[in-house]
């Protein structure tokens, strides 16, 4: 399968990422989704105190946004991630790398807030895709 996007994971002069690509480029229609939570449909948070259900909960929300703009994780170029402890990044990643192309991940920064908007709230992440026109 061809994409619309190019993914430049070393580029000169720049150490190259782990789990991450340093540059995704491509044309196409952009789609920015809000930091997504780990509410499920009835705004209950799912995973109280649990990392991974978070993270998983999270992934399935930024999906369903996705497709709701006629997007999914391949047209993702990059993802910003909030946890409240950066120990729940490997939760993160695990839940990430279901859903994603692995030897051609989106770019991605990881942020450790001191608390989001809820103390229960271990985890918020935004997507931006382009989607092939």
């Amino acid at each position: 399968m061809t994409t619309h996007l190019t993914h430049i994971a070393e580029p000169p002069g720049v150490a190259p990422g782990t789990g991450y690509t340093q540059v995704v480029t491509g044309t196409g229609r952009l789609v920015q989704v809000s930091g997504q939570v780990a509410f499920d449909e009835d705004r209950n948070l799912v995973g109280v105190g649990d990392p991974k259900a978070q993270a998983r909960q999270v992934f399935e929300n930024l999906r369903r946004c996705l497709a709701a703009a006629g997007a999914d994780f391949t047209d993702v170029v990059k993802f910003t991630i909030f946890v409240t402890d950066i120990a729940h990044l490997p939760a993160v990643r695990e839940a990430r790398d279901e859903h994603v192309d692995t030897a051609n991940p989106p770019a991605s920064s990881a942020v450790q807030v001191a608390a989001l908007f809820l103390p229960e709230v271990l985890i918020e992440i935004e997507a931006l895709a382009l989607v092939r026109e």
